[in-house]
Order: C-alpha cells, then sequence, then structure tokens
C-alpha cells in the first residue's frame, strides 16, 4: 500500500549552526514519502551553503526537495511561501531548530490515516539544553481536556505550546479552513494563525509519546523576552496575530471573539506595564484597559500609585 504524501515546510534565517543537525533528523525519519520545502528567509550566514551540501542526500533519499529563497521578512511570511506549494496529504512544519525524532512523521502519520474525522494530532516533545550536555528540562505537552477547548486555550495561551514540531494537520482541513493557503504574516510567530482556524470545528489527536527536542538556546526569540517591557511588546504581537486570524476566519468568528481577546490581553498587557515600573508604558496600557476592559478598584488603586507616586 503507498504511504501518502507528507509535506515538511521548514523557515530558517541564520541557521549554520544547527541546520546540520536538523537535515539529519530529516534524513532519519523511518517515513519514506516526503517533500520538504525549505525557505530561507534572507539568512546572511552559511545556510544556502549548508542547504546545498545537503540537497545530494536528500535526492538520493528519495525526498523531493524545493528550496525557496527571499528577503527577510519573518517566518510567517516564508511560510506562505511553502503553503501556496506544498502538495502531501498531511503537513508539518518543524522549526530548524528543533529536531524530529525518526520516527516522529510515522507515527503521526499512522494516527491520522486510522482516525480520518481528527484534522490535527499533537504529540509530546521533549525540551533540553543547546550544549554539548544537552539536559534534560521538562517535557512539552497538552493535556487533553475532558472536553476539546484547544481553540480557546490557544487564545489564552493555558495547556498549550508552540513549538511546531509538535503538530501535524491535515491538507483538507487546512485547505478548508484557510482559503488560499494564506495565513497572517506579522512578525512574532506563525502557528497560532494555522493552528486555530484548523481546530475550530476539527477534530484534535493526541499522542502519548515524545516525539520531537525543543533545544533551548539563550539567544532565540522565545528566550529574548526578559523583561516587563518586552513581556508587553510581545502580547501586544500576538493579541495583534488573533485578531488577525480570526478576522480571516469570518465576521461570525471574529465578532463572537473580537472583544474577548482585546480585554483578556489589555488586562494582561496592564498587569505586566505595572511590574515594568515604566510610568509611561502604565498609563497608555491602563487607557487600553479601560477602552477594552473594566478596570476594578484595585487597577485604579495601581495605578495611581504607579503613575503619580500617591501612597507610598
Amino acid at each position: 500500500m503507498e504511504q501518502p504524501l507528507v509535506s515538511i515546510i521548514t523557515p530558517c534565517y541564520n541557521g549554520e549552526a544547527y541546520l546540520d543537525r536538523y537535515f539529519s533528523s530529516v534524513l532519519k525519519q523511518t517515513y519514506a514519502n516526503l517533500e520538504l520545502i525549505f525557505v530561507n528567509d534572507g539568512s546572511v550566514d552559511r545556510t544556502e551553503e549548508i542547504v546545498n551540501r545537503h540537497r545530494p542526500q536528500l535526492e538520493q533519499r528519495g525526498i523531493r526537495f524545493v528550496y525557496l529563497t527571499q528577503h527577510n521578512e519573518g517566518q510567517a511570511a516564508a511560510l506562505n511561501r511553502g503553503l501556496k506549494l506544498f502538495t502531501g496529504k498531511y503537513l508539518t512544519w518543524p522549526d530548524a531548530d528543533d529536531e524530529m525524532a525518526p520516527d516522529c512523521i510515522r507515527k503521526k502519520v499512522e494516527y491520522m490515516e486510522l482516525n480520518p474525522l481528527v484534522s490535527l494530532c499533537i504529540c509530546k516533545g521533549r525540551a533540553v539544553t543547546d550544549d554539548a550536555r544537552q539536559q534534560f528540562v521538562g517535557t512539552l505537552e497538552r493535556i487533553r481536556p475532558e472536553k476539546e477547548t484547544l481553540f480557546e486555550d490557544l487564545m489564552w495561551i493555558r495547556n498549550v505550546f508552540f513549538v511546531p514540531g509538535g503538530y501535524m494537520v491535515r491538507r483538507s482541513a487546512l485547505d478548508a479552513a484557510i482559503p488560499g493557503r494564506e495565513i497572517y504574516s506579522g512578525r512574532g510567530g506563525q502557528n497560532a494563525q494555522i493552528l486555530l482556524p484548523v481546530c475550530y470545528g476539527g477534530g484534535v489527536g493526541y499522542l502519548n509519546e515524545c516525539l520531537f527536542i525543543y533545544y533551548i538556546r539563550p539567544d532565540s526569540h522565545s528566550h529574548q523576552i526578559t523583561d516587563a517591557v518586552r513581556t508587553v511588546e510581545q502580547l501586544r504581537r500576538y493579541e495583534t496575530i488573533l485578531l488577525e486570524t480570526l478576522k480571516r476566519m469570518g465576521s461570525e468568528v471574529f465578532l463572537r471573539y473580537c472583544r474577548l481577546v482585546q480585554s483578556h490581553y489589555a488586562r494582561w498587557e496592564f498587569g505586566n506595564a505595572i511590574d515594568s515600573q515604566d510610568a509611561a508604558l502604565i498609563r497608555e496600557c491602563y487607557q487600553n484597559l479601560c477602552r477594552h476592559g473594566k478596570p476594578t478598584w484595585e487597577d485604579r488603586l495601581r495605578y495611581l500609585r504607579h503613575t503619580n507616586r500617591i501612597f507610598r
């Protein structure tokens, strides 16, 4: 029986430090029928040289390899390039600095084939330090709820992880949820833009196995948010991603969730602004909370205390 084609799309910016590991994990997959679309997002290091070095191995392995280049526009914009071209029955989009276990794709496909009503599946992953020791830090997983709430959990960032190597989606579900295969391409992430539309009304499946490795690098984007000001910036970017994605899902969905998202993130941003001790940022976030939420008396007191320096 012929295996269904699985497409892998990977955006990459300046990946010379970890691309050998990434391509090795693709080549070690126990699943044979693969299509790899690799998008060089304006790298200025040795990324292209490393890609070209691995191309013969990929082609010898029978992997359909597509290499794309573009000016640096961010991961979501790079992913959009690949979304237009992929042809597999299933899609996964691992980051270039992470690693798939050898049976990662095979086990996901087997699960999806046995569960045709499932739109996407989620596995577990191991988080380790990206150094010689590769010290285990923890397990990345979503605890399966009694009633599926992935759509809301992605919006409120609870009981979810955003490492794309943990997910596989069905092409038919993606095409139904994202007409034209065009996601919002703002900087700050590329996972919610796919996962939200696909899981809305679609079945979600779980594999109780660690099938990818997430390497924690001190210089990675997710670990650069080291203070409250930057946290506010990150929350604002994610809020924009959510609102733009909801808008693309249609007016009914957007109207149902728009105010909830704005209120939720206004409060979250205000809390982090208080932690920043930055009076201008606190004023800005408080005004936003007044527009989109309902400030409590405690919120007002915190605002006055940190902007007018009273009650000290």
